[in-house]
């Protein structure tokens, strides 16, 4: 619904127009879509419920997946709904409000994911170079202080995005576009990225660094396997993660708009859906814990 101000019409409500150029094909897509989502809900629902009722599982490690496992969560369920809703039952029109709640959560979910994966290479490194003081160093009370530090800073990295959003006048039309100086808006955006992608990723490839020297200290063949086992599913998470990001902000811009779009609704499905099943195969005790949960005997597990 538009109101007057200063002589210009400023909307309130917006239109979503899906992926435009495959609006005959947007039926079928959300079909992939909804079942790569439920996916995603079922494993990582399946993942924190372990994580929350199971004993054995309250390590440092695990605890770090179950950040993880929600941050998924957000991350998917910030995006996915309202879009099926698009797809499937042709509600485009969104409140700004409703449009920056959405932004906000999306945002966060991914500054939080990459900043856990940070905290989990740590985690990897104290694990190998210092086993027998990996309890005491990394306490559940530290894993806790690390995940407040983790809430504290994606939410003072978007916050200011959603309050530059917040005063523009957006007047034109129902589609997206600002009447006014977006300089800082854009700068910040600019920034946005290589704050949280690129440093995180120089840290935890300087966490590597150290985990593989330490690796090579260790004395026999055998230990070094077990050593670089413990950390496969953490790389193949970081590969996922990183990847559908570099292709999602890099490339993006250089392809056609509904292959972009396509890309980031990609995004926000793959890496919550595959991160569960990369665990769960590669992590034997979740693995047992899953096994004992779909059976008739889960209590005496």
């Amino acid at each position: 619904m538009p109101v007057a101000q200063a002589g210009f019409i400023i909307h309130l409500t917006f239109i979503l127009l899906g992926i435009p150029g495959l609006e005959d094909w947007n039926t079928w897509i959300a079909i992939p879509f909804c079942l790569m989502y439920t996916a995603a809900l079922l494993g990582n629902c399946v993942l924190i419920f372990l994580i929350a009722t199971e004993r054995s599982l309250r390590e440092p490690m695990y605890l770090f997946l179950f950040m993880l496992a929600v941050s998924d969560l957000v991350l998917s369920t910030s995006v996915v709904p309202k879009m099926l809703a698009i797809f499937w039952f042709r509600a485009r029109e969104i409140a700004f409000e409703s449009c920056l709640t959405q932004m906000f959560f999306a945002h966060f979910g991914f500054v939080a994911e990459s900043t856990i994966l940070l905290a989990m290479a740590f985690d990897r490194y104290v694990a190998i170079y210092d086993p027998l003081r990996y309890t005491t160093i990394l306490t559940n009370a530290k894993t806790g202080k690390i995940a407040m530090v983790i809430v504290i800073k994606s939410f003072c990295i978007i916050v200011p995005i959603f309050f530059l959003l917040k005063w523009l006048p957006f007047c034109r039309s129902n589609v997206l576009l600002a009447c006014a100086d977006i300089t800082v808006n854009i700068w910040y955006s600019f920034a946005m990225p290589i704050v949280t992608v690129i440093l995180d990723v120089v840290f935890i490839g300087m966490s590597y660094v150290l985990i593989v020297k330490a690796v090579i200290r260790l004395p026999t063949k055998d230990a070094r396997l077990k050593a670089f086992s413990t950390c496969g599913s953490h790389v193949c998470i970081i590969i996922l993660f990183y990847t559908s990001a570099f292709f999602t902000l890099s490339f993006g811009h250089h392809v056609p708009r509904h292959i972009r779009i396509l890309l980031t609704d990609l995004y926000v499905l793959i890496p919550p859906m595959l991160n569960p099943i990369v665990y769960g195969m590669k992590t034997n005790q979740i693995w047992v814990q899953v096994g004992c949960l779909f059976s008739q005997k889960w209590k005496w597990c």
